[in-house]
């Protein structure tokens, strides 16, 4: 990749990695839902107003499509971390988020017919469940429930990108899904947010959490999308899947400088076999041992 490029990786992992941060700070006044509800509303609004300035639209016959995507992708994760986060702190719910991958190739393996599990991603897959089973095996009460809660929520990711396959074939460009997925699910939480919240009754939540909620929307949501897809463009997806190892440590540091958060050893241990796991099934492994044995051969 170009210099550029591991720059924009750098900043979409601080941006996504930032949203847990952000989460943490929107949940001391404000209850999940609002969190929920306003990041994904105001996105809609930002990339809509990206759309209308490109001259772009979203397809009437695709609407049915984004609908399950935003729920899929945005609607059931976003608020299954943000209620998790209530219990364990955002450092812990990015190493789950970490799983996505791992989800991912299980799904793909059972619903699509060009990706199958092969010996190296089944080591893999051993390896990251490993991981998971470090980390909740070791919590209790809260802590595993909402660990429960960010799988529950990493698995919603898996299963988004098995759908999302079909947008391409619909010739439905990238960031108009994105808008799309983020009305959709602005439209399927309002009138729970209503129903479970009363915005009409709540008290004045002070400019933090109101701040934290645009910060989600406008730079760990609208303009994190604007990244993800033109790094997908320019380094591809084999390479833009290194974000995944990158946003719990954006979430770890964001969260140990300004909020005190502090991993237990059994997570850090949990998010190394993580780690591993996904580095076995891209093959990534052994491309570094194959550079590492020429490198040494090449010394002699």
């Amino acid at each position: 990749m170009r210099r550029t490029d591991w720059a924009l990786l750098l900043l979409l992992s601080l941006l996504w990695g930032g949203s847990f941060f952000f989460v943490a700070l929107a949940l001391r006044d404000l209850p999940p839902l609002s969190v929920v509800f306003g990041r994904v509303a105001l996105a809609a609004l930002i990339l809509g107003a990206v759309l209308a300035l490109r001259g772009q639209g979203l397809p009437r016959r695709a609407w049915g499509a984004v609908l399950v995507m935003g729920a899929l992708n945005s609607a059931l994760p976003f608020t299954l971390f943000a209620l998790a986060q209530g219990r364990i702190d955002g450092a812990l719910a990015a190493i789950v988020n970490a799983t996505t991958p791992l989800w991912t190739v299980v799904l793909a393996h059972l619903f699509t017919t060009d990706e199958r599990i092969t010996p190296q991603k089944a080591l893999g897959l051993v390896c990251g469940l490993a991981g998971v089973s470090v980390m909740v095996g070791g919590a209790a009460g809260g802590e595993a429930l909402a660990i429960l809660a960010c799988l529950g929520a990493a698995f919603s990711y898996g299963l988004a990108a098995i759908w999302g396959r079909r947008f391409k074939r619909m010739g439905v460009p990238p960031l108009a899904t994105a808008f799309g997925q983020v009305t959709a699910a602005s439209l399927l939480l309002l009138p729970l947010w209503l129903a479970q919240d009363r915005p009409w009754q709540m008290e004045w939540p002070g400019l933090t959490p109101l701040a934290a909620v645009a910060a989600m929307a406008a730079l760990s949501t609208a303009l994190a999308y604007l990244i993800f897809f033109r790094l997908l463009a320019s380094a591809g997806a084999t390479n833009l899947s290194l974000v995944t190892f990158l946003i719990p440590v954006s979430a770890a540091a964001l969260g140990g400088i300004f909020l005190g958060e502090a991993l237990r050893p059994r997570h850090l241990a949990g998010f190394l076999l993580i780690a591993l796991g996904l580095m076995a099934m891209q093959g990534r492994i052994g491309i570094w041992l194959d550079k590492w044995r020429g490198a040494t051969r090449g010394a002699r």
